[in-house]
């Protein structure tokens, strides 16, 4: 198992290093002008589509936001494409969320001489609580709308050197922006104080919740720490279903950009329900049920307490 993984590394570090090679070639064979200098609006580009949709909302009409990723996108082990290094090169700012998060976007965004800026500084890290990453932090900090108070002013701040004469607009959006989260925040909070203290756990696929679960003083359980574990081992499989019967929780949950089908071997083992899919890594299409960031929040909130309370 160990050397079909290693094997696998090598094969996407080779597809990275040729795709780059690529990129690279394809810059210097065209100019690369960004869209300011064009007379366009500068180009931001996120690395996620989360993170483009709280960019957009600080940028207003001043700043043409893109993401790499696409919605339903799973952003761990995302492999970048020669499309993705143009774009990149074409940008005026790079925004990537950091906490060892999109290592893959750190191998080669280095190469490209563009603005960066990592919005997740200054947000107190919760470490992952396993072995293999101890003293790690959970890059999963915008699942907690309180962190993203910070994202937004790093972006504020950002956008201003990129676009100084609309420094005044950023600020304004940033801090109205600012309410919708403390709002939302409120909400969820509310929304799932009313869990009875034996419900109040939070199992999922993914440990992508661990700063939703402080916030709302949930306990989290997840069977892998981070979606780049590829496959769930029956080890942890063992332990999410020994905690979910000796707590017995009613409801247990999957991420969407992964298969539920580990969960689904919970749910069968220990008659606890499925309580339904949650959004961490993206958002999804605008006619789905988490457009936004905001509404992804909400969609987590009802859904869990609709679950754990048994009102889905």
């Amino acid at each position: 198992m160990k050397i079909r993984h290693r094997r696998r590394r090598l094969a996407a570090t080779g597809r990275l290093l040729a795709a780059i090679a690529f990129g690279l070639s394809a810059i210097g064979a065209s100019a690369c002008g960004s869209g300011a200098a064009d007379g366009d609006r500068p180009v931001v580009l996120t690395t996620f589509t989360v993170l483009a949709d709280i960019a957009s909302n600080v940028a207003g009409p001043h700043l043409e936001v893109e993401s790499i990723t696409k919605a339903g996108a799973e952003i761990h082990g995302y492999e970048p494409t020669p499309g993705d290094i143009r774009k990149a090169a074409r940008a005026d700012l790079i925004v990537d969320n950091g906490m060892n998060l999109e290592a893959w976007f750190a191998r080669f965004v280095s190469e490209v001489k563009v603005p960066h800026v990592v919005v997740s500084e200054g947000v107190a890290p919760i470490e992952i609580g396993e072995d293999a990453y101890r003293g790690k932090p959970n890059p999963h900090a915008w699942m907690s709308p309180l962190n993203v108070l910070v994202y937004v002013d790093n972006m504020v701040r950002a956008f201003t050197d990129l676009d100084p004469g609309h420094g005044a607009d950023f600020r304004a959006n940033g801090e109205r922006y600012k309410a919708e989260l403390r709002g939302v925040h409120e909400e969820l909070v509310k929304t799932l104080s009313t869990l009875p203290v034996g419900q109040r756990a939070l199992v999922t696929c993914e440990g992508a919740f661990s700063y939703l679960a402080r916030d709302a003083g949930l306990t989290e359980k997840y069977i892998w720490p981070v979606n780049a574990e590829q496959q769930a081992t029956p080890q942890q499989i063992a332990s999410v279903i020994d905690m979910v019967k000796s707590a017995r929780v009613p409801a247990v949950f999957c991420e969407s950009t992964v298969s539920d089908a580990p969960m689904r071997r919970v749910v069968e083992a220990t008659g606890s329900s499925y309580g339904g899919v949650l959004y961490v890594d993206s958002l999804s299409e605008a006619d789905g049920p988490v457009p936004t960031y905001l509404a992804l929040i909400r969609h987590a909130a009802q859904t869990i307490g609709a679950a754990l309370t048994g009102r889905q």
